[in-house]
């Protein structure tokens, strides 16, 4: 690294309104047109050249699943080693750029997100994940956006950490790429985390083996285009989606995997950690594991709370995007004078939201991603009709016809412990349990308990020795928690994200917390003039 040579400070990017009237929303609406009116091929892409295979599937709408956009391969065993080859190539130059030329390469890419590449990502989010344009603008663009710019930051502030020299003695650390591949596994729901898990790594000089959902592919394929477009070289980051249990058997089997990037589920992960273990001494270095799994995320209102506020909060934060967020409102805690306030007030309101297509802009939802996410989501919301433990008060209703669509439901559950309280259901589902005021303590005691999961949650209250009581007892219960906030939409360099516990490794998605898991340090000590006797001066006399 050059010493006067500076990244750009970042800043975090504008949301566009694409409110009737402005350009953005003109252009949107055009990409949405052509992209959702072309069926487009999509390879694997291997060391730069676009690899076919006889097995292939298909992308279709969420929100019109007889509506294809793409048809696209899938990788097998061969292919898998075939970009594990073609990241070893890549890595011997790659490895070797100056910092400033790696992150040319995604500050540019960042630029073009910006201005050019912005309505083609976000339709493409639009039409492959059924999100509303508010939903791709905050995620596809934005987040992406500052993940490339942030992270490009927080590396020049790593690799300026250095040790202290003394006279005659000069010390300084050299963070090193990783000795082999990182294997990325990306999620449906989130383009930005899609493009971050393999351009961290990639950053600091890693190559990168690249599995995308197979229920995203379209949207990932198009920022795989969009940093070629940026000048990435050939073989940095390998594009092959296909059969999870496949990729993962053959990458993790091989001497070079030095690491995991995911996002997804905890069991998942899980399998992969235990796949990894029992490999261990196989590799030619103990890998990174870095993850970030799945949630039960609270929201718990003290009576001193702003009511407005929190109804608000939990319609915002349990439906935004049909719930399909790591950080949605999955659990509610209301104290029983809070409730008979707001009740018909939120059933109202919940009851009004609008549901369809997203490229009617005025429906706050689209349709939950795939037919095993609705099966899932509606056997819950059976089974809380059924049980006597639980009542649907609003919504509750699914229709999987044209389209996976499930209406916004809230579940009043009469126990603690019920299962809709505690199990993740990743849906538009929000489960809530009244409580009495006198047992504030103990509802504290409940949230932490209850879940698992560690990821985020959020407080309610105007009383300030609530908040700070809360803040105590949950302090292990979210790594990303919110006081008088709903619990999504943590901003790269504002609020860096991620849980513990069953939620994963907590390694913070954009902060230099993340990018130190991709470099392997080696300190270097040079002597300037070095002793030429071995004898010391105690040694003078006896």
């Amino acid at each position: 690294m050059t010493a006067d040579i500076q990244i750009p400070l970042p800043i975090n990017e504008p949301v566009s309104s694409y409110a009737p009237g402005t350009p953005e929303r003109d252009a949107l609406k055009t990409a949405l047109a052509e992209m959702s009116s072309t069926q487009i091929e999509i390879p694997l892409i291997i060391g730069g050249e676009e690899v076919r295979t006889s097995d292939q599937a298909k992308a279709v709408l969420p929100h019109e699943h007889g509506h294809v956009v793409a048809t696209w391969h899938r990788a097998g065993r061969h292919e898998v080693r075939r970009a594990i080859d073609a990241a070893a190539e890549a890595r011997r130059e790659w490895s070797s750029w100056r910092f400033e030329d790696r992150m040319a390469v995604f500050l540019r890419a960042a630029e073009l997100l910006a201005t050019s590449w912005r309505a083609r990502l976000n339709a493409a989010t639009m039409l492959c994940q059924s999100k509303t344009p508010h939903q791709a603008e905050v995620d596809a663009t934005c987040e992406l956006i500052d993940f490339w710019r942030f992270n490009a930051h927080f590396a020049e502030r790593l690799y300026e950490d250095q040790p202290l020299s003394t006279p005659g003695i000069w010390n300084w650390m050299e963070y090193r790429p990783l000795e082999g591949f990182v294997y990325a596994i990306t999620p449906f729901n989130f383009t930005s985390i899609a493009g971050n898990l393999p351009t961290a790594p990639a950053m600091m000089g890693n190559t990168v083996l690249w599995k995308p959902a197979s229920s995203s592919v379209f949207s990932s394929y198009h920022i795989h285009r969009l940093l070629e477009a940026a000048g990435l070289p050939p073989g940095v980051i390998n594009f092959i989606p296909g059969r999870s249990a496949e990729i993962s058997k053959a990458a993790l089997s091989h001497r070079d995997f030095a690491g995991i990037h995911f996002t997804g589920s905890t069991e998942v992960f899980q399998n992969l950690w235990q796949t990894a273990g029992k490999n261990i001494a196989n590799y030619a270095s103990y890998p990174r594991l870095v993850g970030e799994t799945g949630g039960k995320d609270f929201i718990i209102a003290h009576a001193s709370a702003d009511i407005d506020a929190v109804r608000t909060a939990i319609t915002r934060g349990g439906y935004e995007y049909q719930g399909q967020k790591c950080s949605a409102v999955s659990r509610v805690y209301l104290p029983a004078s809070m409730w008979k306030m707001m009740k018909d007030d939120l059933l109202a309101e919940i009851d009004s939201l609008l549901m369809g297509d997203v490229a009617d802009f005025r429906n706050f939802m689209g349709a939950v991603i795939d037919k095993p996410a609705f099966d899932k989501i509606t056997a819950y919301i059976e089974q809380a009709r059924q049980d006597g433990d639980a009542d649907i008060l609003v919504g509750g209703h699914a229709d999987g016809s044209e389209g996976y669509f499930i209406r916004p439901t809230l579940i009043e559950a009469h126990r603690p412990d019920y299962v809709t309280m505690c199990e993740e259901l990743f849906g538009p589902v929000v489960t809530l349990y009244v409580y009495e005021e006198s047992k504030w303590e103990d509802t504290l005691r409940l949230v932490d308990t209850t879940s698992p999961y560690a990821l985020t949650g959020a407080v309610f209250a105007a009383d300030r020795r609530a908040i700070v009581r809360a803040h105590d007892v949950l302090r292990h219960a979210a790594g990303n928690f919110y006081i008088n906030d709903k619990p999504t939409g943590a901003v790269v360099g504002q609020q860096p994200f991620g849980g513990a516990r069953a939620s994963g490794t907590n390694d913070k998605a954009g902060s230099p917390l993340n990018l130190i898991r991709w470099v392997s340090a080696r300190t270097v000590k040079e002597t300037f003039v070095p002793p030429t006797n071995y004898r010391y001066p105690y040694m003078a006399a006896e």
